[in-house]
């Protein structure tokens, strides 16, 4: 089974071994908004191992950044916080492979930037580190938004890359998400004499065939497929066991590519959903989360991709990509771990994973 990484409270991190500096990242607790430990042992090791990095602290976040009046600026940003773990909170090792939660997503990504951070001293463009809290919760609490409110001036740059695990290979943008909810109004009767009212739930079932019907489109952007959705993801009605439902309410989950707009992909799913309304009925968006493009016209990303050694693929889910893309920086994914892995009980790291990240990265830095 493996053995159990103990957490370094009290040595702080192992750094100069990147595939022990993650197990000690994925041993410190860090569930969304418990971020303060592992912002505190990054901090230390910033403060006392680099004196080339101006190092900011905003709450639970992190900055570090060179000022070597290069031509071009680069984000590199990782988030510290974590889902809450599935049987995994341990830190466990198992010869090359690294298990707990956050390994893959997004810890060993964090390994990567604070390796780089401390080891690329001179690097050829400026690079700013950002290690941020509270990805994995509702937007409204996002690190990154909290230091854009806080110093703006800390997040320019020309290029962002977020070490989200990509399998060390570019996924590139993101597409946008947004949840709309659809709310069928009916006449409330007793169920003994049913044909006296209309039952809104029943009325779903024809609105939610057409969304199992859905033929997604699937663009190619900047040689990327993406491949958009539509799902039911929510349903609630019912008053009692005897009466007919006068309300029922679907939750539907769009997934839309980069060359929509939120303003184009809701008009869209309006266009989907309106044939099954009726007068009384509503729909609405609960939550919208933009797309970023991917961006892959910038030499810094080129080069990225030309160092991984593997075409570029969209990046189906979304990430704090879109932060970046919104203020006009291209930004996309590359990072240690498999996507697939994130957010289960079997969530892992592989050592070849974090080495070749790390590479690809450093010789992004010093070429």
């Amino acid at each position: 089974m493996g053995e159990i990484h103990q957490s370094p409270e009290d040595r702080g991190l192992f750094v100069g071994d990147l595939f022990m500096l993650a197990a000690d990242l994925v041993a410190v607790p860090s569930v969304s908004f418990d971020e303060e430990r592992i912002t505190d042992l990054i901090a230390d090791e910033l403060h006392d191992s680099s004196d080339h990095l101006d190092v900011h602290r905003i709450g639970d976040n992190l900055v570090a950044r060179t000022d070597l009046g290069r031509r071009w600026r680069l984000i590199l940003a990782g988030h510290t916080d974590t889902v809450p773990p599935s049987d995994n909170a341990a830190a466990r090792i198992d010869g090359d492979v690294l298990w707990g939660v956050g390994s893959a997503d997004m810890k060993g990504g964090v390994a990567v930037m604070l390796e780089l951070a401390l080891n690329v001293r001179r690097p050829i463009v400026d690079v700013t580190y950002v290690f941020y809290a509270r990805e994995e919760v509702a937007a409204v609490h996002n690190g990154l938004r909290e230091i854009a409110a806080a110093r703006p001036d800390l997040l320019t740059a020309d290029v962002a890359l977020l070490l989200e695990p990509t399998g060390a290979t570019v996924e590139a943008g993101c597409q946008g998400t947004m949840r709309m909810a659809v709310t069928l109004a009916g006449e409330r009767a007793h169920t003994a004499r049913a044909w006296m009212g209309r039952n809104a739930v029943h009325r779903l079932a024809p609105l939610l065939a057409a969304v199992d019907g859905y033929e997604p489109r699937r663009p190619v952007i900047s040689g990327c497929e993406f491949r958009e959705g539509l799902q039911a993801v929510g349903v609630t009605g019912g008053v009692a066991g005897n009466v007919v439902p006068d309300e029922a309410v679907v939750t539907i989950n769009h997934r839309f590519a980069p060359d929509r707009t939120p303003e184009q992909a809701e008009q869209h799913v309006r266009s989907v959903i309106e044939p099954f309304l009726d007068a009384g009925d509503t729909m609405e968006v609960v939550d919208m989360a933009p797309p970023a493009d991917p961006g892959l016209d910038h030499a810094l990303l080129k080069a990225v991709v030309r160092n991984s050694g593997a075409p570029p693929r969209a990046k189906l889910g979304w990430t704090d990509a879109a932060f970046f893309a919104e203020r006009g920086v291209p930004a996309s994914n590359f990072g240690p771990g498999d996507p697939l892995l994130a957010h289960t009980s079997g969530e892992q790291v592989h050592r070849d994973s974090l080495t070749k990240a790390y590479r690809v990265l450093e010789d992004l830095l010093i070429d």
